[in-house]
């Protein structure tokens, strides 16, 4: 039971990064530094795009290399 609490509490916080890094491209302007150079990996676009979106990209590729795993194991 605590796995499997885990897991969906693991795919609820990957669902938000996720969504998260897809609306961060839509927040910023990336012609604007002064729309991103006080967030967090700022004030560079790379470092604002890395802490942002980073997160979202490692999030989805555990969570279908999870269930890539688990479509192939039933």
């Amino acid at each position: 039971m605590v796995r499997k609490t885990l897991i969906v509490l693991g795919f609820v916080i990957g669902v938000y990064l996720v969504i998260r890094a897809v609306l961060e491209f839509f927040v910023i302007d990336f012609g604007d530094p002064a729309t991103y150079e006080k967030d967090w990996g700022g004030p560079h676009l790379a470092g604002v795009l890395a802490v942002h979106v980073g997160g979202g990209v490692i999030a989805g590729v555990l969570m279908g290399w999870y269930l890539l795993r688990r479509r192939k194991t039933r």
